[in-house]
């Protein structure tokens, strides 16, 4: 069923089988213009802008999700199902629900622990953890580490809701289940990778603490967030 709903792209080859994925299309853009020779843009549906180029001989496709479990549960559905592609790493920004992370440090996500819905919606999993690709984790903390670039790994919390009710209760998700940082959109990743017999991995990218209420600009999220994108980057095959 292509071009989909939400993908115009008509050819699956167009797209490759390694997708990374930010929340924000135009930091999506930011990445194709920036590291990618050879740049085709294959989506413009509803401006969730997608691009397919080369970097160092290895094709790789990097698209926007949008925000929140929804809107990254499409996209990711969609490219695992219809256009044949193996491996999607999120690549986005957390808030910091510890002190020991500094705004701009680098999170290998192991696993995401979520109070939504989604999997048990969709496909019946009625548990609140679900991990990443362990052989892309791998693949991840290895590059990480040839490009010494410092990772902190761990598990997040997955959020449904961004304007929390009670601000507070950030620190019972740590304490309870030990989430390093806040994020929305992981655990819709996985449960389709789980669903669909495919790899996800997920690195963010702190742009707040909870904490310490320090933060970075929109600007500075959109741009400067390139540690996590040259590790995504180098793992991809």
């Amino acid at each position: 069923m292509i071009p989909t709903p939400h993908i115009e792209c008509n050819d699956k080859n167009v797209i490759a089988k390694t997708v990374l994925m930010p929340g924000d299309p135009l930091r999506a853009k930011f990445i194709a213009e920036t590291f990618l020779t050879d740049v085709v843009k294959f989506n413009n549906v509803r401006n969730m802008f997608g691009y397919t180029g080369t970097y160092k001989g290895k094709r790789i496709s990097v698209m926007g999700s949008g925000m929140g479990m929804p809107s990254i549960g499409i996209y990711s559905y969609e490219l695992y199902k219809f256009y044949d592609v193996e491996n999607i790493v999120r690549i986005g920004s957390c808030g910091a629900y510890t002190d020991k992370l500094n705004l701009y440090d680098v999170i290998l996500v192991d696993d995401c622990w979520s109070q939504s819905t989604y999997a048990k919606t969709q496909s019946g999993y009625d548990k609140d953890v679900l991990e990443a690709s362990k052989e892309l984790n791998d693949r991840a903390a290895k590059y990480a580490e040839e490009l010494n670039i410092p990772i902190v790994r761990g598990r997040i919390h997955s959020s449904d809701v961004f304007y929390a009710g009670n601000f507070d209760a950030y620190k019972g998700y740590r304490d309870e289940h030990g989430c390093l940082a806040a994020e929305m959109e992981s655990f819709a990743l996985f449960a389709n990778a789980k669903v669909l017999d495919k790899k996800a991995a997920c690195l963010l990218t702190v742009s707040d603490s909870l904490v310490t209420h320090e933060e970075t600009t929109s600007e500075e999220r959109q741009n400067a967030f390139t540690k996590m994108m040259e590790i995504a980057l180098e793992f991809a095959e």
